[in-house]
């Protein structure tokens, strides 16, 4: 499978903090309390969680289906909708506690330093428009470059995650493609800022299993497919932490966390 493309000309941005938590760490979440208030009263859907990442590592969270899992991953983006919201702790990344920061703070992270993978890529991809044309404008919305530079990043993209014909397959609309391209797509356009901080919730479902570590080669960073398999998850992602129910926390899909090394920027 093709080797990852370098950075085009113009991806990179010279502000990129790199700054560490003051433990050393990238990620610090730290008593995670997020709720959604209902007519039956509140409902606690992830309550005390805590868990770190340091640069380079990979850490896999799992827990039974329904235990909090795409929440915490939305939480620490900061995109969980009303009802829900945020009741307490800290969402420390590079020194700066997520959880506070105003929202147009919070924009500029999203995509540029922290980026995710979405469950559902149908209802993640906009219908209308070509899957080449979203990945481009992620690029273009965010870095001065010229929107062929854009075409040739976004083509090198779709090769990496193993897209056949990418330059066919760019001018493709999302009902063209099959579960499983699509949610390649959805891995080309989380990567295409080359983030500090990936977080994948389940981010090889609809992969065939005799792809899915062609996927994790093509893209050069390990991806965590979804198990309730503990001991399998955490084998792949080297590290872990088991969620269980009376925690109400943390994911029924394994979550991959990845920082980026700066060499590969």
């Amino acid at each position: 499978m093709a080797s990852a493309p370098t950075a085009t000309a113009g991806t990179k941005t010279a502000r990129r903090n790199e700054t560490l938590n003051t433990n050393g760490t990238l990620l610090d979440v730290v008593d995670l309390k997020t709720y959604f208030k209902s007519m039956d009263g509140t409902v606690k859907a992830v309550d005390g969680v805590d868990f770190s990442l340091k640069p380079g590592q990979t850490l896999g969270v799992v827990g039974e289906s329904g235990c909090g899992k795409s929440v915490t991953s939305l939480s620490i983006m900061r995109l969980v909708d009303r009802p829900g919201f945020l009741a307490g702790g800290q969402l420390m990344f590079r020194g700066r506690d997520l959880a506070k920061i105003s929202e147009k703070e919070m924009r500029g992270v999203r995509g540029d330093e922290i980026s995710m993978i979405f469950q559902e890529p149908m209802t993640s991809l906009n219908p209308v428009f070509t899957v080449g044309n979203q990945v481009r404008e992620a690029i273009t919305e965010r870095r001065k470059i010229s929107k062929s530079d854009a075409d040739t990043r976004t083509v090198d993209l779709f090769r990496m995650v193993g897209i056949p014909s990418p330059e066919r397959r760019v001018k493709d609309y999302p009902h063209n493609m099959s579960g499983s391209m699509r949610q390649r797509v959805m891995i080309a356009m989380a990567l295409a800022l080359q983030p500090d901080l990936l977080i994948a919730d389940e981010p090889t479902t609809a992969l065939d299993v005799t792809i899915q570590s062609g996927v994790n080669v093509s893209v050069g960073l390990p991806i965590i497919r979804t198990s309730l398999d503990h001991g399998t998850a955490f084998d792949i992602a080297g590290t872990g932490t088991a969620c269980d129910d009376s925690m109400r926390a943390a994911i029924d899909v394994a979550v991959q966390m990845v920082h980026a090394r700066a060499e590969s920027r």
